[in-house]
């Protein structure tokens, strides 16, 4: 195995869950019966570089299909996130009406539709179809392609180079990093910024959130490894911030390394400081993270068992990606856990991929009342806890599994 970044064949192991489906591949009923394609989920992290990256075992378009469905605009407070995000750019880098900006992966226009209302102009790339659909509706333009140089090149020649171009959730997904961040480079002004949102690694292993890990996850990012692809690729680190968002993420500015003005900011210093003092540049900072893995996945189906033993129901909420990792992990089925509640139209009335646990509506809930709900997306275990505060009516408790498993009273 090469790195994606720097060609080392030097690696060690990070984390290895055996084999799964596609994470956002779910299953028609109809086709219950018909096997799926499983593939290997092997990560290992560069010791070069402290890339930690996944072992590739399929083509991109493999987890990107065109019924991809993942939809961003099904959680209210990530909604709230994208507008706050329009408001603090505009006012931070003095964006107009005259000003373009560009985002990268925008899904089912999530962000840009809060450009569009304070009358900024916006381009969207997103290649699934089912979300550019989404977001055309909305009355964003979308390139439905795959980001990288060449788009970045051809896009710059039309004239559609940004002042601000973001990029949330995005950088962990692609194969090649190196040429989606050089295409950023392409496109953006000589003064134009760009924003990278994505979970910190550091966070990630801190607290035992190995169920961030799926295939469309190529790469688990430090700010470390951050600046070293940015730097090879014509970009520059000027500013990071925090948020809470995916169990604790990095907001990072860059700005091209030729032309870009920026200072840099103390939070860029710190924050590689912090990196350093938890050990990241160290392998036994990467090659521990499999035993914590192992014993969520413990913890987590003892629950089951026991529930099961006391003639408890157990439920879900969220037919997340890192639910499905979680339970295929686990080897979860049916008979354990009942069924997966979401809010998603294209997810309800689909099997979740793997396991096979079927998608229902919250009237379903309702209707069963079981006693624990398990918050897959926990994340979000706020926003879920109030939406469904009802389940309290007939006794029902929350629990979540990450980074520990927590029956909430």
């Amino acid at each position: 195995m090469k790195c994606r970044h720097c060609a080392s064949t030097h690696m060690v192991p990070f984390l290895d869950l055996g084999t799964a489906p596609p994470s956002n591949s779910y299953v028609d009923p109809a086709e219950r019966h018909k096997p799926e394609l499983w593939y290997p989920l092997v990560i290992r992290c560069c010791v070069e570089c402290r890339l930690v990256q996944t072992e590739d075992f399929a083509a991109r378009e493999t987890f990107f299909s065109s019924s991809y469905a993942y939809f961003s605009s099904f959680s209210t407070s990530w909604l709230d996130h994208a507008k706050r995000y329009v408001t603090d750019m505009q006012a931070r880098f003095g964006l107009t009406q005259a000003s373009h900006i560009v985002e990268i992966a925008a899904n089912d226009g999530y962000l840009l539709q809060y450009a569009r209302e304070r009358g900024i102009g916006c381009l969207g790339i997103e290649p699934t179809t089912s979300t550019a659909a989404a977001a055309r509706k909305k009355g964003i333009e979308i390139v439905e392609e795959f980001f990288g140089t060449e788009l970045g090149e051809r896009l710059a020649r039309e004239g559609r180079a940004a002042d601000l171009m973001a990029a949330n959730n995005v950088l962990a997904h692609v194969p090649d990093i190196n040429d989606f961040v050089a295409g950023f480079t392409r496109l953006l002004k000589e003064q134009g910024v760009a924003t990278f949102e994505f979970p910190h690694l550091l966070n990630m292993v801190a607290e035992a959130q190995f169920d961030t890990a799926y295939h469309e996850h190529y790469s688990y990012l430090s700010l470390m490894a951050v600046c070293r692809v940015f730097e090879a690729n014509g970009l520059a680190v000027f500013d990071v911030e925090t948020t809470p968002w995916h169990g604790g993420s990095l907001r990072v500015f860059a700005q091209r390394s030729d032309t870009g003005r920026h200072p840099v900011t103390p939070a860029v210093a710190a924050t590689l400081a912090a990196e350093r003092e938890a050990g990241m540049l160290d392998d036994g900072f990467y090659t521990g993270f499999q035993e914590a893995a192992e014993n969520v996945r413990d913890g987590f189906l003892s629950f089951l068992i026991d529930s099961r033993r006391a003639g408890l129901k157990v439920a879900a909420y969220g037919a997340a990606a890192k639910g499905n990792t979680l339970l295929n992990f686990a080897g979860v089925k049916p008979d354990l856990l009942s069924f997966v509640v979401d809010r998603n139209p294209a997810k309800q009335g689909t099997l979740l991929p793997g396991s096979r646990i079927p998608v229902v509506t919250e009237d379903f809930l309702r209707a069963e009342k079981p006693e624990r709900v398990v918050i897959l997306p926990w994340n979000l275990q706020a926003e879920i806890r109030q939406q469904l505060s009802y389940i309290n009516d007939w006794g029902g408790k929350f629990v979540t599994v990450v980074p520990r498993l927590t029956i909430h009273k």
